[in-house]
């Protein structure tokens, strides 16, 4: 791990390399044009650096890259002609490129829209965390390229938006946020009833809150740009480890249930899709599961997401579509029972506790894009604008499909709506493709930090990233094999994991970092929080738990 970044995270190509050597010599002569600047100067520039790119020598040093394209909704001012870059990256699967260990995955920069300026462009220190994730070429070139001249070499190899707008670092955090957690409201809502929505707007608020603590830590000094970094600077390299174990055990097991989704929808679909294989019978919940897991796994191979980015960039509009879909069945075309409901049901409360709480696991990205925006004064708007609409959305969901189907409300709504209907096509098919598109952005994270531990072996790299992003699809299919139940395992990731991301780490990081200047409100609201988190998460992983074993056993 004490690598440099450039033998650990970049592959410099011979052509660049020639390049580089004439902007050094360049940058030699400029050098003795600046030299008059002052001993102290550069002795504090120094310390600056050093201390900006202290936070990017541990494992993982993937996240950034990994979760911008991740999270990112791509500039649609983008061009794809005519960059080098995109030249270089013309090989979509794993092929030779993925041989360099020193990159667990080359992303392609021009759809990434949380970069950093140039350096003669950037906000104070704080604000400059990425930089030392660009290739070396380019920092190079950035210290070398006279100032009337730095911006147009540099964009030719970044995208010409290097900082998200306002609207852009919006998309970015309702794709996070409005996720598959929307088809489970209305089970949420039958298994701890109409009062248990108080829970959702209570994580909300609370979420909101501990978002900002984030945005707090993130400006208590130089250096620090994503979750990891936070755990770093707070507890140090063991915190900085547990938080990104936490973070990608979390993206991890959404892929399980991507596979569940997948398999509960298609099998609704065609229920008599039977199969049998070499004397074993595959009802239509197992074919589909592996029918599902067979076509994700090329996706997982390609090392140009950027394709996948855009599309799963549509997943606002899927989901909007989705609860559309549902509002017109049940007042349109009049579908459903109506029922009143329950006001209160306590013995199953802590699993609607897991299913709200999963709807706002969105902290591991808010880093990035606090840090990639052009006017970071404007985050409490994004955040809050993220927070209120996604729970309007929620909300609304909840309450529609509860009052529709009652007690009969399945785990996705989706699998309650009558399969005649035009709107209910729409709204299966939609939850279908989505998925597809969102699998490998959110596996890739996890196998890039597996493959920063590969041997320092090129002729193996290949093979080994192979096997790895292999051995990871196949074991969510395994997974979702062994506990089919997509209710109660959202249940289980949002009071076990969501419920350390969301609400107990962004407090205790917090308190850590800034014990020192926090009020003693401040002090309060975070112990406060993190003991609600607690108790939310042992009641509702217990619950959850018991559940899913009560099923298996049954």
């Amino acid at each position: 791990m004490k690598n440099s970044v450039s033998e650990q995270n970049f592959y410099i190509e011979s052509e660049e390399e020639d390049e580089e050597k004439e902007l050094n010599r360049d940058g030699e002569g400029e050098a003795d044009v600046n030299g008059t600047d002052s001993d102290e100067s550069l002795a504090d520039d120094n310390r600056q650096q050093s201390k900006t790119g202290s936070y990017n020598t541990s494992w993982p040093q993937s996240y950034r890259q990994s979760i911008d394209l991740y999270s990112s909704v791509p500039s649609p001012n983008l061009t794809f002609l005519g960059t080098p870059t995109l030249s270089r990256l013309s090989s979509s699967y794993l092929s030779s490129s993925l041989t360099r260990r020193h990159t667990p995955e080359s992303l392609p920069t021009v759809v990434k829209p949380l970069l950093d300026k140039p350096e003669d462009e950037q906000l104070p220190p704080q604000r400059r965390s990425s930089r030392s994730l660009l290739p070396p070429t380019l920092l190079r070139r950035s210290s070398s390229i006279r100032k009337d001249e730095k911006l147009s070499r540099v964009s030719h190899e970044l995208p010409m938006s290097r900082q998200s707008s306002f609207g852009q670092a919006l998309l970015n955090g309702l794709n996070v946020l409005c996720g598959v957690g929307i088809l489970s409201t209305p089970y949420a809502a039958k298994e701890g009833g109409w009062l248990g929505l108080s829970i959702l707007l209570i994580f909300a608020v609370l979420s909101f809150y501990t978002g900002m603590l984030l945005r707090d830590c993130l400006d208590s000094e130089p250096g620090l740009g994503t979750y990891p970094d936070i755990g770093q600077a707070a507890f140090g390299t063991a915190g900085r480890v547990v938080i990104s174990i936490i973070l990608y055990v979390e993206l991890y097991a959404c892929c399980v249930e991507y596979i569940i989704l997948e398999s509960d929808n298609l099998s609704s679909l065609f229920p008599n899709a039977n199969i049998s294989l070499g004397g074993f019978e595959l009802d239509s919940h197992h074919f589909f599961a592996l029918m599902t897991t067979l076509a994700v796994l090329p996706t997982v191979w390609l090392r140009d997401l950027s394709v996948l980015s855009y599309i799963s960039a549509g997943g606002v509009i899927a989901s909007v579509l989705v609860v559309l879909c549902l509002f017109w069945i049940g007042l349109i075309d009049n579908v459903g029972i109506h029922s009143e409901g329950t006001v209160l049901n306590l013995g199953t409360l802590p699993v609607a506790i897991g299913l709200y709480g999963y709807c706002y696991s969105g902290h591991a990205v808010f880093p990035n894009i606090y840090t990639s925006m052009a006017q970071p004064n404007r985050f409490p708007a994004v955040l809050l604008a993220c927070f209120g609409l996604c729970t309007l959305m929620y909300a609304g969901v909840a309450y529609m499909g509860y009052t529709m189907f009652g007690e009969k409300t399945e785990s996705q709504f989706t699998l309650n709506l009558p399969q005649d209907l035009v709107a209910s096509k729409v709204a299966v098919w939609t939850t279908v493709v989505n998925p597809f598109t969102k699998y490998a952005l959110t596996m890739s994270p996890v196998a890039m930090s597996l493959e920063e531990l590969i041997p320092s072996n090129h002729m193996k790299s290949h093979m080994y990233a192979i096997c790895i992003r292999t051995a990871l699809v196949i074991s969510t299919l395994l997974v979702a094999l062994s506990i089919p139940f997509f209710g109660l395992v959202m249940s289980l990731i949002g009071s076990l994991l969501t419920m350390l991301v969301t609400l107990i780490l962004p407090c205790a990081c917090f308190l850590s970092i800034l014990r020192g200047k926090a009020t003693r409100f401040q002090i309060a609201v975070c112990i406060i929080i993190i003991a609600v988190g607690v108790v939310s998460s042992v009641f509702g992983t217990r619950s959850s738990l018991s559940r899913i074993i009560e099923n298996l056993s049954s």
